[in-house]
């Protein structure tokens, strides 16, 4: 490994090569918040703030650091890049240790154990689905396709010991060669037909209780092939009624099929929101996302690493400042746990001096327990 690093995108090319009902989601979701308040008052702010915190490591071999953080209760889960997988036998092993560590944990919850399987180049394990979005999006059927890449995802994941795969993009590419297109990581042009190709790869791979992540809310497919939010800050300047009539459109479908999470963008988006990235806007998060489309499931951020939040303080301000707008589950990606531990202490801090609601901190944990408990 060089020292940049990890982010979500410059490590895409890395590596090896039914959806659940509403009544259902919603009563474990009841039952999760009434968990959650009660364990609230045993578990100390540390705690709390690592059920909303994923983290990442470089290599094969897991830092001593994650398996503390997971035995004492600071941890949700961990992503899984290309150069933490050698080969299919070597990551199952990895996730036993992990869920391992997870029972001498005073939560109990099942931890979120999960990698970008997208398909086509985007893979972080050995073996399919083989064709991207793109090429799905081409094909005589594509809507079989889609159901099969979900289906060959969620075999995979499930048979390793994963719980979570950051995919489906929903993002509607524009032009040819633009940042989704570029790998092949867009279905289509057409809005209705990447919401319903997404839809049935959601629908295939959460059938085998491995989540489903679509992303990058409000949507990334009007990105040039230069704008990486990774790698620097982006400003997308579609009107609010193309981002609700395009870039939005493919979410509808995805909700009703249950997916279980959605990502945000690191763009800032001046039709929405001039200020900040959709990750950090609660207008973004709580007005167009739950409010407008009605979404009730987990929301995610991108990492909280990446240089398009170059403007946006430290890890742990970053983490403070997405929690307070919306989000539920910090993704923090990097070279070392440390990046996590900053998350964490951010969160934590906060917690502590009233700067986020403990109400609120609740109702984030019961949202991140209920998704947990359903993959168990």
């Amino acid at each position: 490994m060089n020292n940049t690093p990890i982010t979500r995108r410059n490590a895409l090319i890395t590596g090896a090569g039914a959806a659940f009902a509403t009544a259902g989601l919603a009563g474990t979701a009841r039952a999760a918040g009434r968990s959650v308040r009660a364990a609230a008052a045993s578990l100390t702010p540390e705690q709390q703030a690592g059920q909303r915190v994923i983290y990442s490591y470089s290599g094969t071999t897991v830092p001593q650091a994650i398996f503390d953080a997971i035995t004492g209760g600071r941890a949700a889960g961990v992503i899984f890049f290309g150069d933490n997988i050698s080969s299919l036998n070597q990551i199952n092993s990895v996730c036993a240790d992990l869920k391992d560590a997870n029972r001498s944990s005073p939560v109990t919850a099942p931890l979120l154990l999960m990698t970008d399987q997208e398909g086509g180049q985007v893979r972080r394990l050995p073996g399919g689905p083989t064709m991207s979005e793109k090429q799905i999006g081409q094909s005589s059927d594509p809507l079989s396709a889609a159901s099969d890449a979900g289906d060959v995802a969620g075999q995979l994941l499930s048979s390793v010991g994963m719980n979570v795969n950051l995919a489906p993009v929903l993002d509607v590419y524009r032009t040819a060669g633009d940042f989704e297109d570029q790998y092949g990581r867009s279905y289509s042009k057409d809005p209705s037909v990447c919401g319903q190709l997404g839809s049935a790869f959601i629908r295939a791979q959460q059938a085998y209780k491995v989540a489903a992540a679509a992303k990058h809310f409000p949507g990334l497919g009007s990105a040039t092939a230069s704008q990486n939010t990774d790698s620097k800050p982006v400003t997308l300047t579609a009107s609010a009624s193309t981002l609700r009539s395009v870039d939005e459109a493919p979410y509808v479908p995805a909700i009703s099929a249950g997916v279980k999470l959605v990502m945000l963008s690191w763009a800032t988006y001046p039709a929405l929101d001039p200020n900040f990235p959709a990750g950090l806007s609660s207008t973004i998060i709580q007005n167009e996302l739950r409010g407008r489309l009605g979404f009730k499931g987990v929301t995610i951020t991108d990492s909280l690493t990446a240089n398009g939040l170059s403007n946006f303080g430290t890890t742990a301000q970053r983490a403070v400042s997405a929690a307070k707008a919306g989000m539920d589950l910090l993704l923090v990606c990097g070279e070392s746990p440390t990046n996590g531990q900053n998350a964490l202490t951010g969160l934590a801090n906060a917690l502590r001096n009233g700067q986020l609601s403990q109400a609120t901190f609740d109702a984030a944990r019961g949202r991140v327990t209920s998704l947990r408990t359903s993959l168990a």
